[in-house]
């Protein structure tokens, strides 16, 4: 027998207000993208953005070496695809556990409310794909297991969209 979803009324709630803006929207076109490694000094991290909709967003991570997400943390509502494009990473878990190293071409799937942090791990800059998508039914919050060793807002953001 399937089992019946059970909707809250917060759920409820954000599913009738996305519906209503859904349908005042109408059909959102095809965005184009370009991702191009960003030139000269950056600071640690650069995120280039490529592109998102209501339902995922895609960027790449370029982390200097032996720099990289600088917390354990989870967040509520969303999965994670990552993909090593350039260099390699290490990912950990709680009491910095290693859930493992990937070089280019390969990657791991983050389930919502897991506890990560990564790091660029080879000898050149990390260049990481990042595919998040969304439970538009949950409220996604970064929840920061460990003080924060530098501000994520710091980090360089740089828009791959193209006209």
């Amino acid at each position: 027998m399937a089992e019946t979803e059970v909707l809250t009324p917060e759920m409820e709630k954000r599913r009738t207000q996305r519906q209503a803006r859904a349908k005042k929207a109408g059909l959102r076109p095809p965005n184009k993208f370009q991702y191009v490694l960003p030139e000269g000094e950056r600071p640690g991290k650069a995120i280039v953005s490529l592109g998102q909709t209501d339902l995922m967003r895609g960027l790449v991570q370029v982390v200097k070496k032996g720099e990289g997400d600088n917390n354990l943390h989870s967040h509520t509502g969303m999965d994670s695809f990552w993909f090593v494009l350039q260099g390699r990473v290490r990912f950990y878990g709680p009491d910095d556990e290693v859930i493992g190293e990937f070089g280019k071409h390969q990657g791991l799937t983050m389930p919502r409310n897991n506890t990560y942090w990564f790091a660029s791990a080879g000898d050149e800059d990390l260049e990481l794909l990042q595919v998040a998508s969304f439970d538009r039914d949950v409220k996604n919050e970064r929840i920061d297991v460990e003080p924060q060793v530098w501000k994520v807002e710091k980090t360089m953001r740089i828009d791959g969209a193209v006209a």
